[in-house]
């Protein structure tokens, strides 16, 4: 930047340059955006709202129709586009057509559960037996083990296909190509230069793949795999006489991994999930139906429901149970062993709050030391010997909401490793740093993607590791502090926020990572009630409008938080809200809630 082109800060929205969580509120649409925001308006007949939400993510006049409306079938590229796609697909026609045992190896996270789910429901609806090993967190580590696939051999395994891992698994798939077994790699996390010696590797983010889809969860790419797969048997003639697999009654699965992983709702990924919803809607799947009616969701789920309500009770196996428990709760076809797996896992994730909970308040601690000494500080690594391995991830991800910077949590191993989790903000690729750390020898192992990143190293070198993130990191982390501003797409009062609002917002969903939700100000309302609720935190909210009219909404885990706090004084005083908006239907009655997100006081 030079002297003659200065820095230029956008108008505060409402005047809120210091919000409870030390924000400067932004309108989301710029004027450039406001003009396109109109014309989307009158040339398509759409709300003033809905159009203002649209251009501010971008969508242009002619782009409207397609956005509002993602077809997969215009979406969906040639799998063939994918490097190794082919060979992959070819050897996994061969196992089809010659009845060989498929051997999966999944991650012990969502994505992975879906991967596996997806991929065993394929091969099962057309005939072949499979073997599905999902590694234990704390006794195996993440991705391949020499051990795990020998004992696949040992089962009668012919091929091995490891889901959302597999990509830097080097002695592992070379173990597997000793044991006879022709290894595939069907994945998406951020790859080395060296890869593994394997029959395939399929992998939008190895470096010489020129798909452009990047952005897909490893469920997407064993859906694109399976697209290649289908295709051949369908030219060898497999399916005369026989069904082909549902595969698009497989996208609730493709669904659910894309937003827990948190990858972008972009293109191909906007059409996954709009689809994987409307099929998840119908309750097919009695394995998902089981737990959404564990989880209390007795309505339509949406997308926000996947990441915190399905996506943690599925997680909770791999955390802190059997790591199995997700793809077996997918796949199962008995409404009675659903009901089983899905309390189960309700049970875990209860516990896994509790651990959670204690663990986070050490971390937060911790973090809070490390910024007296240094405020400026652009990564947090906060460690424990107390920490659960299966929570590491979840703390480094508060960690990371309360102070807005990346930060990483590790639990230290008695055999002097130290197992960590990272966890990143915008803008700022943890994947990358940590693939840098294991290519600089520091790491033991790492690998992960932009926002969220795995990693294995000596205890004795958290310092060494915390320098080197923080010089790889400092630059694009202070890019992102600059421009951490809250966005605001539209003003809205108590009064206003009818749930033919919120129904006309969700044409532009499903709303994610890439993909934020419309975040609504109610200026100037006056906070009547702030309570905590529960035992994770959450606080009720109720506001008034000037009118008399009332809006319900809550604070999660904010109760003891600088928003927390902020609302807890405010009490009975006038305050600028925002937040998103959701429908609450209990009881057969509709109104809309806010789920707030920050607050400030009018200046």
């Amino acid at each position: 930047m030079t002297e003659s082109s200065p820095l230029v800060l956008p108008k505060a929205f409402l005047g809120v340059t210091n919000s409870a969580l030390g924000r400067t509120w932004v309108e989301r649409c710029d004027a450039a955006q406001g003009t396109i925001a109109l014309a989307i308006a009158q040339t398509h007949g759409l709300p003033d709202v809905l159009s203002r939400v649209l251009a501010g993510r971008g969508v242009g006049l002619h782009d409207t129709d397609g956005f509002l409306n993602p077809r997969l079938r215009d979406l969906m590229p040639d799998p063939h586009r994918l490097t190794d796609m082919e060979a992959a697909a070819s050897r996994l026609a061969d196992a089809v057509l010659r009845n060989e045992k498929v051997a999966i190896f999944g991650d012990y996270d969502v994505d992975g559960a879906c991967s596996a789910a997806l991929l065993a429901e394929y091969l099962r609806a057309c005939g072949l037996d499979y073997a599905i090993h999902i590694p234990d967190r704390i006794t195996e580590g993440y991705g391949p083990n020499v051990d795990a696939i020998r004992a696949l051999k040992q089962q009668g395994a012919d091929i091995l296909v490891t889901v959302d891992c597999g990509t830097a698994s080097i002695e592992p798939l070379a173990e597997a190509r000793r044991l006879g077994l022709d290894p595939i790699v069907l994945d998406h996390h951020q790859a080395p230069e060296q890869l593994p010696d394997a029959l395939a590797i399929v992998n939008p983010n190895r470096q010489d793949d020129l798909s452009g889809l990047g952005h897909l969860c490893a469920a997407g790419v064993v859906f694109l795999s399976l697209v290649a797969l289908n295709r051949i048997l369908r030219l060898r003639g497999f399916f005369q006489g026989r069904p082909e697999p549902d595969l698009m009654g497989s996208l609730d699965l493709v669904a659910l991994a894309t937003v827990a992983d948190v990858v972008p709702l972009i293109g191909l990924n906007r059409a996954f999930v709009r689809q994987g919803l409307a099929i998840m809607r119908s309750r097919r799947r009695v394995g998902l139906a089981a737990l959404l009616d564990t989880a209390g969701l007795a309505g339509t789920p949406e997308s926000w429901h996947l990441g915190y309500l399905v996506g943690p009770r599925i997680n909770a196996g791999g955390r802190i149970g059997d790591a199995a428990l997700g793809s077996r709760l997918l796949l199962t076809e008995d409404p009675m062993q659903a009901g089983r797996l899905a309390s189960e896992l309700d049970r875990l994730n209860r516990e896994r709050q509790a651990i959670e909970v204690v663990a986070v308040a050490e971390a937060e601690a911790q973090a809070l030391m490390a910024l007296e000494r240094m405020p400026d500080l652009p990564v947090l690594v906060t460690a424990s010997a107390e920490w659960h391995p299966g929570v590491v991830g979840l703390i480094s991800a508060r960690t990371k909401e309360r102070f807005r910077r990346p930060a990483f949590a590790f639990t230290l191993n008695p055999d002097g490793t130290a197992t960590g989790s990272g966890r990143s903000v915008p803008g700022v690729d943890l994947g990358h740093a940590v693939r840098a750390a294991v290519d600089a020898g520091l790491a033991i192992k790492g690998g992960g993607h932009t926002m969220a990143a795995g990693v294995t190293i000596q205890a004795v070198d958290l310092e060494r590791f915390l320098a080197f993130v923080t010089e790889r990191l400092t630059e694009p982390v202070s890019t992102m502090r600059l421009r951490d501003d809250f966005a605001i797409d539209a003003t809205l009062t108590a009064g206003g926020a009818q749930p033919a609002v919120v129904t006309a917002l969700e044409r532009a969903g499903p709303f994610g990572q890439g993909q934020p939700e419309p975040v609504f100000a109610f200026p100037q309302h006056r906070l009547v009630e702030a309570r905590e609720v529960g035992s994770g935190g959450h606080m009720r909210v109720k506001l008034r409008g000037g009118d008399g009219s009332v809006i319900g909404g809550i604070a999660f885990r904010a109760a003891g938080q600088p928003l927390g706090i902020a609302l807890s004084q405010a009490i009975g005083n006038t305050l600028h809200v925002a937040g998103t908006l959701s429908i609450d239907r209990w009881g057969g009655n509709e109104k809309v809630e806010v789920r707030i997100m920050d607050a400030a006081r009018p200046e």
